[in-house]
């Protein structure tokens, strides 16, 4: 990323305290007029979900302003049918990546020039760094959009930026970074609710899957799997779980993941008493929503894939212990579990030596309350 340092060296003659204070008088008054907006949150699953009702902030403000949403590609289907963003831009970054390790330096810059071409082509009214990250307001920044409005951040992207904005008081409220930015664009929010929507085509994959192994809509959906084995529970309380819902509601577990998960959900499935389906690796990641979306239950862990249980309104049961809980679904279907230890939250560096005594307390019973709790008909 020497090339994108480069531009924040040398790029940033604009950036003036008056430049500061004009950004920030004029987009705390009011809702000036906006034809072209840019969200950049780049990555990854959760992060794009949780940042959904951004969007829908923007179009309740501006209904006649052109969304656009920049992206990674392999992200891109989170956002392709989102019913308030118009065009999804996708930056390529293992693109950028192997042409700097492959020392192909004037193909990078090549490409570095026709991404920010594309992107000052929009001609953006407003810009907004949904990441806070060096990158992310780097890309703000190249989109030549006349205000440009970001979450703070320790890497300095203010130097990129009109205004900054903390990451929001509210901790417990899901989203609430967010929130904190639509409250300071001063946008019509409203319920501030996740949002995501599958394509037909999905919702088709889905009841293939559905009629393959003969699940109707009677089936829950599972996601046990994350690449930070602090936010795992026990494997075989998930074959347990699996068996609890069966007895009390009559359903099929389906388990969702990606090719590196299929050991751990086979292992799963092994120790059920009763029909359990891994898809785990089978399925792409709207095909994977879609499945959510047609089930009664989703139970996750602190994982992107569990989180779109809120956004597609499925009632969801959320097990944390690492990382800190939001307490507040926004949402009356959906609930977290979450024993807080003195350690936590400990995020990336657990101190526990491998003992995830906060995910050992989560038991079957307090996920089959919670179920209870979250389902609309009991």
């Amino acid at each position: 990323f020497f090339w994108i340092l480069l531009q924040v060296r040398h790029g940033s003659s604009d950036v003036s305290l008056l430049g500061l204070f004009y950004g920030i008088s004029e987009l705390g008054s009011g809702h000036r007029h906006m034809e072209s907006i840019l969200i950049v949150r780049l990555s990854a699953i959760g992060d794009i979900v949780m940042a959904s009702p951004l969007a829908q902030a923007l179009r309740n403000t501006w209904p006649a302003a052109r969304i656009s949403w920049l992206v990674q590609p392999e992200f891109r289907d989170l956002l392709t049918n989102h019913p308030a963003v118009d065009d999804v831009i996708t930056w390529d970054r293992n693109e950028w990546r192997a042409l700097w390790k492959q020392k192909q330096l004037g193909q990078l810059r090549s490409a570095v020039r026709i991404f920010k071409r594309d992107l000052k082509s929009r001609q953006f009214d407003l810009a907004i760094d949904a990441q806070g990250l060096i990158k992310s307001a780097t890309m703000v920044r190249w989109s030549g959009a006349r205000k440009k409005v970001g979450l703070r951040s320790p890497e300095f992207s203010h130097l990129m930026l009109n205004k900054t904005v903390s990451r929001g008081h509210d901790k417990t409220r899901i989203s609430s970074e967010y929130l904190a930015l639509a409250n300071a664009l001063n946008l019509r929010t409203g319920d501030f609710r996740l949002s995501l929507a599958t394509s037909v085509s999905d919702k088709h994959a889905a009841m293939a899957i559905a009629q393959r192994h003969d699940l109707g809509n009677d089936f829950a959906v599972l996601c046990p799997f994350t690449t930070r084995p602090q936010k795992h529970w026990i494997e075989e309380r998930w074959s347990q779980l699996a068996d609890a819902l069966h007895d009390r509601y009559g359903w099929v577990s389906v388990l969702v993941g990606g090719v590196d998960d299929r050991d751990a959900a086979n292992g799963i499935a092994e120790g059920a008493k009763n029909n359990v389906i891994s898809l785990a690796g089978e399925t792409s990641l709207m095909q994977s929503a879609a499945m959510i979306e047609a089930g009664q239950l989703v139970v996750g862990v602190d994982t992107g894939v569990g989180h779109m249980g809120i956004a597609l309104d499925t009632p969801t049961v959320m097990l944390f212990g690492s990382t800190l809980p939001y307490v507040d679904t926004g949402t009356s279907n959906a609930t977290v579990l979450h024993h807080m230890m003195p350690c936590a939250p400990c995020n990336r560096r657990p101190t526990c030596g491998g003992a995830y005594t906060c995910m050992k307390l989560i038991t079957v019973e307090q996920i089959m309350w919670a179920t209870k709790k979250v389902l609309r008909n009991e």
